[in-house]
């Protein structure tokens, strides 16, 4: 029998403790002969990202040893201040970025005797994407240089692996430089040619890069080289060579990310002005599927080469993910229903598969698929959803302002011990991914059902610039930033109300950065909510344009539609500039070392909504950027949270948390 209680105040047993002590955050998957490496994010160790290995024997540990100062290995880049590929594995042999000193270090797991051997100099030098070519000694890296004046140089660059260039920092060779960005170098399997992209602002690597190919010397230095695809406004993504010498990467041309195949390659030392006649590309399984995903961090894996005739590839239909096969001579593709959806890395060596993946019932994990059959190699946490209930998610889509449909997934409320009381709907949490070109997608997430389970319903807003739907979604957002997204949160947040799903009275809106600001702006434009969380978000765009990072600095402009940090657009869309139109409570959460949002734009907003007298509290988490990664951290914001909602909606009884955060002008 299950006991009836207020939709809200139902006890869970996902606690904010078991999201920081009992789960890791899995990312970057790669193999290495029978060996399958990753990297394992622990709140409950500061964030700390650990480098780990199953070896072809099945046992499970660490591989990196102390750095030279004593220091555990945190293998993290802040390339791109985002990150994202740190480390690199090529027989044995690794080599990762230490975020402690932001150095790079090889290790020899056939000689550990040896330790961790420096690579790189100290100083304000970042390096990520990596590839091993062990013929030549060398690991190429992008290079992120924040030693001069300006913008930080970025450049395409051989390091030796003999540790010279830990002394020497001339012993490096600059192999691409002149554009803004340069990322992918990709290392051909006879080890004759190498793969890079580029692209230059305004645009982001999903607008208009471009796919490159050269000859590497004997020297670790280009040859004769050409630019393949991109660049003619779309875009190009993950170039990875086949067994062949034959290159495969995603393009956008098409207006969706499918894979493309480029065959005729010239002998190697032939003319620049021979390879655009021998080259052909041709798409392999044009789809309207995205086999891809947005380059917000280093190193995407979202296909790989499986065998001399085969791609292992995964992609996204209408927000779900799907795995399959795909022939590389004439583009047949077979589904795998294994009953796992990919949400991460894709890798393969001698016929088996390994991926980051997830299902309506497990916690994001490793898994390997050999022949039909999966076995889970490392799950992110071990909390079985029978003993809590689970709430899955209902597809769902609803008009918007322009005539198009928006998307998103909806939770209902689910417990097996409690349920609401008859006649009564439950409240309403309405996300925001941030981004704003990213996505939302279907899954078992503790971060959600740390809300179901409690007695809420939760809406995951795929909104317009929602990658996964096409280019033609994801570029409407394009001048309409602060409009279009907020008006998918809001008709969303309707119709589910209108649809008699949740109560309209208890409707609050959240969302972290860019996710934050459509939270805020849908506050600003609607009084359907009662409630609102903006984590780390984004209160001026003047501000923001003045002070981001190179990576970004192009992208506001282009969201917005305005020329400059002075356009009259960027206060117009900007929420601290519409205080006067807020109605509901606002609770700010925030790090104070955040080099992307500053803290500066959640204090400001709380002043002005704190001087208006209206109910607004702020929390801003020392030592913390832009994501929180201590535990301590994490666990106060989910609390936080909970204790918000419960006081502005009035949630009587239930957790000791609810009543620990003091909402100013709540009374009132």
């Amino acid at each position: 029998m299950s006991t009836i209680a207020p939709f809200g105040t139902w006890p869970s047993p996902i606690t904010p403790g078991t999201i920081t002590t009992r789960t890791v955050h899995l990312v970057q998957v790669r193999v290495d002969g029978a060996d399958t490496y990753w990297v394992e994010q622990r709140a409950s160790q500061s964030g700390r990202q650990v480098l780990l290995r199953r070896d072809g024997d099945g046992q499970i540990g660490e591989v990196l040893p102390l750095t030279p100062a004593d220091e555990l290995a945190d293998v993290r880049t802040r390339v791109h201040e985002y990150g994202g590929r740190a480390y690199a594995v090529e027989a044995g042999i690794i080599v990762i970025s230490h975020a402690g000193d932001g150095r790079l270090y090889r290790y020899d797991v056939a000689h550990r005797m040896r330790g961790l051997v420096p690579l790189t100099i100290y100083g304000d030098v970042r390096h990520g994407d990596l590839e091993i070519d062990t013929a030549r000694g060398v690991v190429y890296a992008v290079r992120e240089d924040h030693r001069g004046p300006g913008a930080p140089v970025n450049s395409l660059v051989a390091i030796p692996l003999d540790g010279s260039a830990a002394r020497d920092d001339a012993l490096v060779r600059t192999l691409v430089e002149g554009t803004d960005f340069v990322t992918s170098p990709t290392l051909s399997p006879d080890g004759e040619r190498l793969a890079w992209i580029t692209w230059n602002l305004p645009d982001m690597p999903w607008d208009n890069a471009v796919l490159h190919v050269g000859d590497l010397l004997p020297d670790a230095t280009l040859g004769a080289r050409a630019e393949l695809d991109g660049g003619q406004g779309y875009s190009v993504s993950e170039p990875r060579w086949t067994q062949e010498g034959e290159l495969v990467h995603a393009s956008n041309a098409s207006g969706f990310w499918n894979l493309y195949r480029t065959e005729g390659f010239p002998p190697l030392g032939s003319r620049r002005e021979d390879w655009t006649g021998a080259l052909r590309t041709r798409p392999l399984h044009p789809a309207q599927a995205t086999f891809t995903y947005p380059a917000w961090q280093l190193g995407p894996h979202s296909f790989d080469i499986l065998d001399g005739e085969h791609l292992i590839a995964s992609w996204a239909r209408e927000g779900v993910r799907h795995l399959g096969t795909i022939r590389l001579a004439n583009g047949e593709m077979e589904e795998w229903n294994v009953g796992w959806q990919p949400v991460g890395n894709v890798a393969s060596n001698s016929g088996r598969v390994v991926m980051l993946a997830g299902n309506e019932l497990e916690l994001p994990s490793i898994v390997e698929v050999r022949n039909g059959t999966v076995q889970v190699l490392r799950g992110s946490g071990e909390f079985a959803p029978e003993d809590i209930g689970v709430s899955f998610a209902d597809p769902v889509s609803w008009e918007t302002s322009d005539g198009d449909r928006a998307h998103g997934f909806f939770y209902p409320p689910a417990s097996v011990t409690h349920r609401g009381p008859d006649g009564e709907l439950p409240p309403l949490i309405v996300n925001v991914h941030g981004g704003p070109t990213s996505a939302n997608h279907a899954g078992y997430d503790l971060g959600i059902q740390y809300w179901t389970s409690r007695g809420f319903a939760y809406l995951d807003v795929n909104y317009r610039g929602s990658s996964g739907y096409g280019s033609t979604y994801r570029t409407a957002l394009n001048g309409k930033w602060g409009l279009y997204d907020a008006d998918d949160v809001i008709s969303g947040a309707r119709h589910l109300i209108d649809t008699g799903r949740v109560d309209g009275a208890r409707v609050a809106v959240r969302g972290s950065s860019a996710g934050g600001f459509t939270a805020l702006n849908a506050l600003v434009r609607s009084e359907v909510f009662s409630a609102a969380t903006s984590v780390f978000g984004v209160a001026d765009l003047s501000q923001l344009a003045r002070t981001t990072h190179k990576f970004e600095s192009g992208y506001i402009n282009r969201l917005v539609g305005a020329e400059g940090a002075d356009d009259p657009l960027m206060a117009e869309r900007s929420p601290i500039h519409h205080v006067e139109d807020i109605h509901a409570p606002l609770l700010l959460l925030q790090g104070s070392e955040d080099s992307i949002v500053p803290a500066e734009q959640a204090t400001a907003m709380y002043e002005a909504v704190r001087d208006r007298g209206l109910p607004v509290a702020l929390k801003v988490f020392p030592g913390e950027g832009h994501g929180f990664r201590l535990a301590a951290n994490i666990h106060r914001a989910l609390e936080f949270e909970l204790s918000f909602y419960s006081q502005v909606w009035g949630l009587e009884g239930g957790e000791e948390e609810r009543g620990q955060l003091q909402v100013e002008n709540l009374r009132g």
